[in-house]
């Protein structure tokens, strides 16, 4: 049986680079890759770029 929890997905393409997100009702923790955004960007002030638009 499937639960009503709203899932958003979105796909980016560029040449040959693709892009996906999805977003999903939760605390507000970013991944990329699997891991945590800080550990994935290397500076707080990219993670900041990155999630500026979810604010």
């Amino acid at each position: 049986m499937a639960d009503n929890t709203a899932v958003y997905t979105g796909t980016g393409r560029r040449k040959e680079a693709v892009a996906r997100v999805r977003l999903v009702p939760g605390t507000g923790k970013v991944t990329v890759n699997g891991r945590e955004a800080v550990q994935y960007f290397g500076r707080q002030q990219l993670v900041d770029n990155a999630t500026a638009p979810l604010r």
